[in-house]
């Protein structure tokens, strides 16, 4: 697993512990994490949210009075170093 993938995965692991249902997708870039938010969250709780987040490249809030509220946690991926871009089959 990249990276990306072991700290996204710990990120939904400390919020699933908080009580906050996630889902980890992979992109091209990234590895997301999205959160559904309770409206009855505590504020120590938010506060440990926080904290979760904040080890992410990129965090934000979605609300919307139809679908409530998303929290979302991007985790950048590596960029391969020059030499390897190619890929195993590339010849120079």
């Amino acid at each position: 697993m990249p990276a990306s993938g072991v700290t996204a995965a710990a990120i939904a692991a400390r919020l699933s512990a908080i009580g906050l249902p996630t889902r980890v997708e992979e992109h091209a870039r990234f590895t997301t994490v999205e959160a559904e938010v309770p409206e009855t969250l505590s504020a120590e709780s938010w506060q440990e949210v926080l904290d979760v987040v904040a080890e992410a490249d990129r965090f934000g809030l979605l609300a919307t009075s139809l679908n409530g509220r998303t929290l979302w946690a991007a985790v950048r991926k590596t960029v391969p170093a020059t030499g390897d871009v190619g890929g195993p089959g590339y010849q120079r």
